[in-house]
């Protein structure tokens, strides 16, 4: 049994310890509370003194392409985009990740345990998501859940992609009809199954179709749809499919959200925020701004905040945190932002997200409150394993 002691826990389920512990069993956590309930530990135990130390669940960054865009490999190392079918739904990330990638180690170091991953937005139907930790020697152990999400786009990055193709979609007319003709096409399919289990005997079975097969677990709600839209009116499109088809969507990137947050609320959409450190590269994010996460939570919108890596670099996820804080977001929420709300967000919050018993032992400690620049993570645990601890010097 590993047991942390004489830590300022912040376990983001409801409580918080000034001077608490955390024991944990293998890859789960079996304990947490005040330090006078602590475990007595065994001759076996492996006991660390976290005293003067804050201690977090680990952070999970909601939406990135960590190990898809490997660090300065240039081409042979960009796996993210398949350029050459707007529909594409049976991509899967976990086939084009490289977790020997530079990011996962720098995300353990700046205590990120948990990346969304998966294909850009170059496609109106991208391919899946997965949820993996950022240790581990081959992606298929440090998988959270695959697939964890199905990404869609809107905007100005399937139309950019394909009109310089001199094919559909060139206008957001055409992504969105694009998306919908699939949608209809894996509805309909899905009841041809459904037809032919009933009744094998007067009923033929629908010819397999692989993309169709993907987008089947989205139409039975049992997949999360990542919609990637910034503009406001992009993100109502997004919300106004997801209504059409009874869609469980999340919006991603949100970038004009905050000009619409009674919309957003009212439709109930977790959304995911970012990047919050580029510069106005696209004219989609000219209304980008620090101010959007605390405005959205502010209306009572449920806010992650993502890194977008390499848009900003996975090790700077608590650093777009602390920015939205200083631009009026409440601490607690931009923490929320960045762990239990990003768990959420990506239906992984059984796994990762919070301190609880029996979930994994994932846990960042910090030098001191997470918001100070001059705080620096100390030591990083993912399945109950130290697998970061700071150099002295």
């Amino acid at each position: 049994m590993l047991i942390i002691k004489n830590a300022n826990i912040y376990t983001m389920a409801g409580s918080r310890y000034d001077n608490g512990f955390v024991a944990c069993s293998g890859d789960k956590i079996a304990a947490v509370g005040p330090m006078t309930e602590c475990l007595e530990a065994g001759p076996d135990d492996q006991v660390i003194d976290a005293a003067g130390m804050v201690l977090m669940p680990g952070l999970v960054d909601a939406h990135c392409h960590v190990g898809m865009v490997e660090d300065a490999m240039g081409f042979e190392g960009d796996d993210v985009n398949e350029m050459t079918d707007p529909v594409t739904p049976h991509l899967r990330a976990i086939d084009g990740i490289n977790p020997y990638d530079r990011a996962f180690e720098e995300a353990r170091q700046f205590g990120v345990t948990t990346v969304v991953t998966g294909p850009g937005s170059a496609n109106v139907l991208g391919g899946q998501f997965t949820a993996i930790k950022t240790w581990g020697r081959t992606v298929d152990e440090m998988i959270v859940r695959d697939p964890c999400a199905m990404k869609i786009a809107f905007g100005e990055n399937p139309k950019t992609v394909y009109n310089e193709k001199h094919q559909a979609p060139s206008t957001r007319m055409a992504t969105a009809a694009i998306l919908r003709e699939q949608l209809f096409k894996a509805r309909e399919y899905l009841e041809a199954l459904e037809e032919y289990e009933k009744d094998k005997e007067e009923n033929d079975k629908p010819e397999f179709d692989m993309k169709l097969e993907a987008l089947l677990p989205v139409i039975k709600r049992e997949l999360v749809v990542k919609a990637h839209a910034h503009r406001a009116d992009d993100i109502v499109t997004a919300i106004r499919i997801a209504r059409e088809f009874n869609l469980d969507m999340t919006i991603d990137h949100c970038t004009e959200g905050w000009l619409i947050p009674d919309v957003l609320k009212e439709c109930g959409v977790d959304v995911i925020v970012g990047p919050l450190l580029t510069d106005r590269s696209k004219i989609e994010l000219k209304n980008q701004s620090l101010k959007a996460p605390g405005i959205l939570a502010e209306s009572g919108v449920r806010v992650a905040i993502m890194s977008d890596h390499p848009c900003v670099p996975v090790q700077h996820l608590m650093l777009c945190a602390a920015l939205s804080v200083r631009e009026g977001m409440n601490p607690e929420e931009a923490l929320k932002a960045i762990t239990i709300n990003a768990a959420r967000a990506c239906r992984i919050d059984d796994r990762v997200g919070s301190l609880e018993v029996g979930k994994d032992a994932d846990m960042v400690m910090f030098t001191g409150h997470p918001f100070d620049y001059m705080t620096k993570v100390y030591m990083t645990i993912i399945n109950g394993r130290v697998v970061y601890t700071q150099k002295k010097g």
